[in-house]
């Protein structure tokens, strides 16, 4: 049977209170979200962290796992994957300086793909690896300074939320589930000034597509990430690599195969080596008579004035097929001046025809704007 993943010597694993230890016997293959059912879960055939309540992970004829899409556009879903597929960007990842001596942090909890995947490299690796999912995140931003962390995985939404602050000993933040706007980006090297920002876009079902940094052309998601290969056809991003997923272990999900390669509906266009993208092709919309990918609008207001969250969505109109609502946490005071702004850069039928400000921002555990929330919310507000 092929090798999964293992501790390695060296690795130690801390809560939230930073209590550590090391592997513990297992109770079974599904195993509860947090630092005991890893420790639990690795070292095993099969296993799944979270959804207690669903069935097991099968078995097959190499070590599998099993964890969770992010929900952010329909009901999480259960999806399968190899433990190889993930020990072969752990080689990759080792590059970075992942390892003994080194301490990992995830801001996530384990049911997201994002900390899973931190978590378990670093443990693989030899590395230090600190959940933080408990704490508020200005004491997440506190934890990293005191702990003296040096390598952090973290989404978008988490990082916005850790507030002002200075993390001395961070040396590599990886960005996964969406782009940093430039005004976070600013913010995350000023708290890490040491530290070198990755930003990489993949799914749950690809692991990673691409990695950007400091180079990579604005709006782009950046090039191929090692050993994966990338191609558009009739817009749509299709992916080849030995990170991708078997397949789904629940309901079936959007991603489809072809001859070796992966779609999962995003998108977008090749310049040079350098991928740019516009969206999902289940969030596209059709206003008065235009294709519009909401994404692309949200990554605008992101960049707002007084803008901390937002989120597009369209709501069925007689006139224009549909029409946007915009969801947004932040400055109302702003309200005008960004729906100038909206005008100027879409027009008058395009540029979302309300903007709804929300303090109670809903979210997925993926730190991801829960939509599905955000929708039962938009239809009655227009």
């Amino acid at each position: 049977m092929t090798t999964g993943f293992r501790w390695h010597p060296e690795a130690r694993l801390f809560n939230a209170l930073a209590q550590g230890g090391g592997p513990r016997s297992p109770l079974g293959t599904v195993v509860a979200d947090g630092p005991e059912g890893l420790a639990q879960a690795i070292g095993l055939p099969a296993f799944r962290v979270g959804a207690l309540d669903q069935p097991a992970p099968a078995f097959a004829d190499q070590p599998v796992f099993e964890t969770l899409t992010s929900g952010s556009t329909g009901s999480p879903r259960r999806i399968l994957r190899t433990q190889a597929s993930w020990l072969a960007s752990f080689a990759v990842n080792a590059q970075f300086g992942i390892g003994p001596g080194t301490r990992v942090a995830v801001l996530g909890r384990l049911v997201q793909s994002l900390a899973l995947y931190g978590a378990v490299e670093g443990l693989h690796l030899g590395a230090e690896v600190h959940l933080l999912d408990l704490l508020r995140p200005d004491r997440q931003r506190q934890a990293l300074a005191y702990r003296r962390i040096t390598h952090l995985y973290a989404t978008p939404a988490q990082l916005r939320q850790l507030g002002p602050g200075v993390c001395p000993d961070l040396r590599l933040i990886l960005v996964g589930g969406s782009k940093l706007d430039p005004a976070l980006r600013a913010a995350v090297q000023a708290m890490a000034p040491k530290a070198q920002v990755k930003e990489f876009y993949g799914a749950a079902e690809t692991s990673f597509i691409t990695l950007a940094d400091e180079t990579t052309p604005e709006g782009s998601v950046g090039r191929a990430y090692p050993g994966v290969e990338v191609t558009v056809e009739g817009a749509e991003v299709w992916v080849k690599s030995p990170y991708l997923f078997i397949g789904y272990a629940s309901d079936p999900g959007s991603a489809r195969w072809r001859d070796g390669w992966l779609s999962v509906g995003e998108i977008g266009r090749l310049e040079g080596e350098y991928l740019f993208l516009h969206g999902r092709a289940g969030r596209m919309a059709t206003v008065a008579d235009q294709n519009v990918f909401p994404e692309e609008i949200e990554s605008f207001l992101a960049v707002q004035p007084g803008v901390k969250q937002a989120a597009v969505l369209p709501v069925a109109d007689a006139q224009r097929g549909a029409v946007l609502v915009a969801f947004l946490c932040g400055d109302p005071a702003e309200d005008s001046a960004i729906m100038a702004a909206l005008r100027g850069r879409l027009g008058p039928l395009i540029a979302p025809k309300r903007l709804i400000w929300l303090q109670d921002w809903p979210k997925l555990p993926s730190g991801k704007a829960d939509l599905l929330a955000l929708e039962g919310r938009a239809a009655w507000r227009v």
